[in-house]
């Protein structure tokens, strides 16, 4: 459904009239089209004193091919000459009019409050320098791997990123927290690049963890134009919307796209797979016997799987005093022990394949709780109690397992949300607007790549930082 409002807004008579009756002005976001650069634009590199990503993160913006500059800093010239990149050097007495798309910071070397004044140091006098749809990154080290100031001055990184996510979010600027454990500087680069990119353009103020295990003791060589190339992808509830989208991303990426949808939606499901070149299969996934059907036939049919994604999901609103309890029961089965019994399965039957991925769709409504939905909020809560539940035991065995948490997304069900409702929904956000089904399955590319092999554990937000949950 497309958002009129926003149109409007955007239009020449839009951008007259609402700044003077105060309305809200949502940007356009710019969303990745195949063959473009990860970013159009230049990137302004800094660290405070003691940082220990500059080699890593510098070798990204030359790989990437960005424009690079960095802070005055004799220790940023010399990490620059070495990864091979000749950076410009910024000072803010002599970059004149230059413009920014993306603002990186490594603040890993913050270990006590007073060095979070490196934080207004770097960014105070570039913050009118970053372009509409710009990129504001910082880089820290987990808080629960440090103590005492450090910890303190780690956790503090959470505060600055989220509300300079708010405060830029009116002009498409997307802010994120990236935490970086100790020996795994060199895992970095498939976030930096999913960050810096147009793919990230629904996604701020988010906190994400990169850190050592079984699925990142080496840093793979890829083609990142088609990073999925040889992956089998499994994604359950393919036929339309969010799962529609994620196959055909995925597809696009290279997989081999196993498509499963329920039978009455198999036509649907075919017309996906057969555009995409994937397969179709049609399953209950709250049968029995399901689990046991679908590992045979992915091992069968396609040797096994390497990514597996658990989309299909129902919802039956009812306030809790109106719900019968077939009700509850649909919605828990569909939506949380049927990813659990089938992600079981595969993995003990190992016909998920070592380096697999294991991502579920979870939703706002799991953090922050909805009206009318104590069924659909329990089993999403659930979809993160799994990541958290199974993170350490899938790494042991070279796997990862991530979630994504849409909140308001353009589909036909929120299309039929009540104006009121739906209009919140969209505007209660830093971005001011809904995004779009893309947006989540650019999110669930990334956690795919194989190069995410330390991304493990996480919950990220696709919701154009709303403020509810946030």
């Amino acid at each position: 459904m497309s958002d009129r409002y926003m149109k409007f807004a955007n239009s020449l008579l839009g951008r007259q009239v609402a700044p003077k009756l105060g309305l809200p002005q949502p940007p356009v976001l710019k969303r990745y089209r195949p063959g473009q650069p990860v970013i159009e634009g230049a990137v302004l590199f800094g660290q405070a004193p003691g940082g220990r990503l500059a080699a890593s993160t510098l070798g990204v913006l030359g790989a990437i091919g960005a424009e690079t500059w960095a802070a005055e800093d004799a220790a940023l010239r010399e990490a620059a000459a070495n990864a091979g990149i000749s950076a410009k050097i910024f000072s803010p007495d002599s970059a004149g009019d230059q413009k920014f798309q993306a603002l990186v910071f490594d603040a890993t070397g913050i270990t006590d409050a007073e060095g979070l004044k490196a934080l207004y140091e770097f960014f105070h006098p570039v913050g009118r320098k970053i372009r509409a749809g710009g990129r504001l990154i910082v880089l820290g080290t987990p808080p629960e791997s440090l103590e005492g100031g450090a910890r303190l001055a780690q956790r503090a990184l959470e505060g600055f990123t989220r509300s300079a996510g708010k405060e830029f979010g009116g002009k498409g600027v997307t802010a994120q927290l990236v935490y970086v454990a100790e020996g795994a500087e060199d895992q970095i680069e498939s976030t930096l690049r999913f960050f810096l990119s147009p793919k990230s353009a629904f996604v701020s103020g988010q906190v994400v963890r990169i850190g050592v295990g079984a699925g990142a003791t080496a840093k793979p060589e890829l083609d990142w134009s088609k990073p999925l190339a040889g992956k089998v992808a499994l994604v359950t509830g393919a036929s339309r919307g969010i799962g529609e989208a994620i196959a055909e991303t995925l597809a696009r990426d290279g997989a081999h796209v196993v498509g499963l949808d329920i039978e009455p939606l198999a036509e649907d499901l075919k017309r996906v797979t057969d555009r995409i070149g994937g397969s179709a299969i049609t399953f209950d996934v709250t049968a029995d016997d399901a689990p046991k059907e679908l590992a045979a036939q992915l091992k069968k049919e396609h040797g096994g799987v390497d990514i597996v994604v658990h989309n299909a999901g129902i919802t039956r609103d009812k306030r809790l005093a109106n719900m019968k309890p077939e009700i509850w029961d649909q919605v828990i089965q569909v939506n949380l022990i049927a990813p659990e019994r089938i992600t079981a399965e595969l993995i003990k039957k190992k016909v998920l394949h070592r380096g697999g991925r294991i991502i579920g769709v979870s939703s706002i409504a799991g953090i922050a709780g909805n009206n009318g939905q104590t069924n659909y909020a329990t089993s999403k809560a659930g979809v993160i109690g799994f990541v958290d539940a199974l993170r350490d035991e899938v790494a042991a065995g070279g796997h990862t397992i991530n979630a994504v948490a849409p909140g308001f997304i353009e589909t036909k069900m929120t299309a039929a949300i009540p104006f009121g409702i739906r209009e919140a929904g969209r505007r209660l956000a830093s971005l001011g607007q809904g995004g779009q089904p893309v947006d989540v399955a650019e999110t669930i590319a990334w956690y795919a790549s194989p190069g995410s092999g330390a991304v493990n554990g996480n919950v990220v937000r696709v919701c154009g930082q709303g403020l509810i949950g946030a």
